[in-house]
């Protein structure tokens, strides 16, 4: 048994999982996810990675939230962003990185701040987060494990469906270690994708990103501003409840465990949650799971 299957076969869930936090604006937020992160650490996650505003406008909190959690003995990982940056910006936050102990990098393109404007000078020296990874690589060898995102319902950005596979194609190219995906609800997007990028000769694990439903309006506005699909019968059903919360968390755990018990079943590589800085539900979603 390899060590990568041991430690699989050990997870309470038959398959490693990962957590995605952000960055906390206040002290008391502060206080609040340090006790989310530690009832979380009983699922034994893979590693716990942390995000990064528009062009690293929360850079200061995520390097803080990335220490906090190597500092509690967990795997941390930063989002990098690479918009707006330079060749020296990006070689200098690697050593920081090293320096830090962190072995593992979310390598994104990044959103465009507000207030940029769309001419080259505002893009810094990378345009695609495939020179990131590229760049990564030319400068630190295989020193990080490197994700990079994956969008089995087409990038919102992306021209038509062929372009954000070659575009994902190029960053796997260019030296991705694995994928996460956007968050969705239709398994079979994430089939799709999957099969095509295979065929394609992208190879690379790709973890599923998993968004709990807590709340019928924040998941709409979300997948709306993202580009992510939330089916039709879950939309109507979500409406339908108005201001039930109860009724709205109840049916959210019931679909979201019903799309991780399909895609632990089709044997994806792990599962990633989009914690939202809340424990309640992953706790849950995972107990329902086996966990």
């Amino acid at each position: 048994m390899t060590d990568a299957t041991a430690a699989t076969s050990a997870h309470p869930l038959g398959l490693p999982l990962s957590l995605e936090f952000f960055p906390p604006k206040t002290p008391e937020g502060a206080v609040k996810l340090a006790a989310t992160r530690q009832a979380l650490y009983a699922l034994k996650p893979q590693f716990c990675s942390v995000t990064y505003g528009a062009g690293g406008s929360t850079q200061e909190g995520t390097l803080q939230t990335v220490q906090s959690i190597l500092a509690e003995g967990q795997a941390g990982a930063s989002h990098f962003t690479c918009v707006g940056a330079s060749r020296e910006s990006v070689r200098a936050k690697l050593a920081l990185f090293k320096a830090m102990g962190m072995k593992r990098i979310v390598a994104l393109r990044g959103d465009l701040p507000s207030g940029y404007g769309g001419g080259s000078s505002t893009g810094g020296e990378f345009r695609h987060a495939s020179d990131l990874v590229a760049f990564i690589r030319a400068e630190t060898g295989d020193t990080f494990h490197i994700e990079v995102a994956a969008y089995p319902e087409m990038h919102p950005q992306a021209k038509h469906p062929q372009a954000d596979l070659q575009a994902y194609l190029a960053k796997v190219q260019a030296g991705a270690s694995s994928a996460i995906t956007q968050f969705f609800y239709n398994a079979d997007a994430y089939f799709r994708f999957v099969d095509d990028t295979t065929r394609l000769g992208a190879t690379i694990p790709v973890v599923p990103g998993i968004m709990p439903i807590t709340n019928s309006s924040g998941i709409m506005r979300f997948a709306d501003g993202c580009g992510a699909e939330i089916p039709r019968w879950i939309r109507l059903r979500l409406m339908a409840y108005g201001d039930d919360v109860d009724s709205i968390k109840a049916f959210g755990l019931d679909v979201v465990t019903d799309l991780c018990e399909r895609l632990r079943a089709a044997g994806v590589p792990a599962l990633h949650f989009y914690t939202m800085n809340q424990s309640a539900t992953v706790l849950e979603i995972c107990r329902r799971l086996g966990g």
